[in-house]
C-alpha cells in the first residue's frame, strides 16, 4: 500500500464520505493528527488522492468495494446474472448481494416445489 493512488470524482466523493463519516481523526473537517495548535484541513478532503496512512489502513477496508477498486482489483468479482462488479471475500461467491437474494429465493422456492411433488407421489 505504498504510493500515491489517484482517485476519480466519484472515487473521491465515496473517500470524503467515509473520512467524515467513519475516521476517528477527523473533527468537523480538520485533522486531529496533523493540529498543532492550528487547526489543519484534513488532506483527504481536499485532495483526489490518498494521503492518510490512518486512513489508507484502519477506515478505507470498511468499504469493501471501494478498497477493492483502489488496491486489489482481483478482489472484485462479476455477478454471473447482472454483470456488475461487486467485492468479495470468498472465492466461491457468484452474485452480487442484489441478485443474490434473488436467486436465493428462487433457488429456495424450487426446492420446495420438489419436496413438494415428492411427498405427493
Amino acid at each position: 500500500m505504498t504510493g500515491i493512488k489517484r482517485l476519480s470524482p466519484q472515487q473521491s466523493r465515496r473517500v470524503n464520505a467515509l473520512v467524515k463519516k467513519s475516521c476517528c481523526n477527523c473533527d468537523n473537517g480538520n485533522c486531529i493528527l496533523l493540529d498543532d495548535g492550528d487547526e489543519c484541513v484534513c488532506p483527504q478532503l481536499i485532495s483526489y488522492s490518498l494521503l492518510c496512512k490512518w486512513f489508507k489502513t484502519a477506515v478505507l477496508p470498511n468499504d469493501t468495494l471501494l478498497y477493492a477498486e483502489l488496491f486489489h482489483a482481483e478482489d472484485k468479482k462479476r455477478c454471473t446474472v447482472c454483470g456488475t462488479s461487486f467485492a468479495s471475500k470468498s472465492n466461491s461467491v457468484k452474485y452480487c448481494p442484489d441478485c443474490r437474494k434473488r436467486i436465493t429465493r428462487q433457488q429456495a422456492a424450487e426446492r420446495m416445489r420438489k419436496r413438494r411433488t415428492r411427498v405427493t407421489e
